[in-house]
């Protein structure tokens, strides 16, 4: 309670509107004015801070998703450092979505990472360390990519640089489903099928065992998620970030050319972005690290079991 009530004490929520005075040139070809972003700080205001990127249906309230990590004598540490959370842009907590650009406008993983680096400057950040998670650890290596001259080091976390086949041929089938059923019920279903990509057959087997006789409880943990899901997130911005993620295909060469230290997260179950996956990404890169996750529990394992995650973290961001 005492460390809850710490990071509260030390929280701040606010909103800025951007490229007020000239436009952000989405990588489309469309120009847009006006962005506006909301976010979280934790910490005292610096010109060095660590940027926290959010997962797909994530929002920058770190201390609600990642309490693990937030705090004092955490990975996060207010009482060390500036920590920031915007919300992406495309999304639906509060910065500008789909419904707010241009016609026809379709992002990019790289025009979230200029949209962020606005927000850093309007807070008068220099330079930063990035800590992305799942769609925030690949949007972490679009930062890479587009602001190599700001970031000092990066903490990619149960992600790839690009997609397989396989994540896209989710995301396809998700997306599918809201075209078939709009208005709430294909995004239902949309979250069914990520939720089984979430997870792994023997943290399944645990958490929602079989049953002899009447309903699988596996049934009724997708429809509340389902269910959860389409009362607070929004069909457009599901399919504007899993388009723009689908997208994001960083070549080797640009890879390679990358010169900052990054450590990248995978998890011995996640089905959905393998160890293997993630491993051959950062090791492509000319200081890249990797540590493995040994849970049964999927890709959200570094959610809801992260282990010694957050020392490996800690020690990653606060060393040399």
């Amino acid at each position: 309670m005492v460390q809850a009530a710490a990071v509260r004490s030390q929280v701040s929520f606010a909103h800025v509107k951007l490229f007020r005075d000239q436009p952000l040139l989405l990588d489309c070809g469309l120009a847009v004015s006006d962005i506006q972003v909301n976010y979280h700080t934790y910490g005292r205001p610096a010109d060095e801070a660590v940027l926290v990127l959010h997962a797909l249906t994530g929002d920058s309230a770190v201390h609600a998703w990642w309490p693990d990590f937030l705090g004092v004598g955490r990975p996060l540490d207010p009482s060390r450092e500036f920590i920031v959370c915007g919300n992406v842009l495309g999304g639906c907590n509060g910065s500008s979505g789909p419904e707010d650009l241009p016609e026809g406008a379709a992002l990019t993983l790289r025009d979230m990472a200029r949209a962020g680096r606005a927000l850093m400057e309007h807070l008068g950040v220099r330079r930063v360390k990035v800590v992305g998670c799942s769609m925030g650890g690949m949007l972490a290596y679009a930062w890479l990519l587009e602001n190599p001259d700001m970031v000092q080091k990066a903490v990619i976390v149960a992600a790839p640089a690009r997609h397989s086949p396989w994540a896209v041929g989710l995301n396809t089938a998700a997306r599918s489903a809201i075209a078939l059923a709009p208005g709430g019920e294909g995004l239902k279903v949309a979250r069914q099928i990520a939720m089984l990509s979430y997870r792994s057959p023997e943290s399944l087997a645990q958490r929602q065992p079989h049953r002899v006789g009447g309903e699988q409880p596996v049934v009724a943990y997708l429809q509340h998620h389902g269910e959860k899901l389409a009362a607070r997130f929004s069909e457009a911005s599901y399919l504007a970030i899993t388009q723009a993620m689908d997208a994001f295909q960083p070549t080797d060469r640009e890879l390679r050319a990358l010169r900052m230290p990054v450590l990248a997260v995978g998890i011995s179950s996640d089905l959905l972005y393998t160890a293997r996956e993630v491993r051959d990404s950062v090791t492509t890169l000319p200081y890249g690290e990797y540590w493995e996750l040994h849970s049964p529990h999927g890709h959200d394992a570094f959610l809801m079991d992260p282990g010694h995650l957050p020392r490996v973290v800690a020690d990653f961001l606060h060393g040399p």
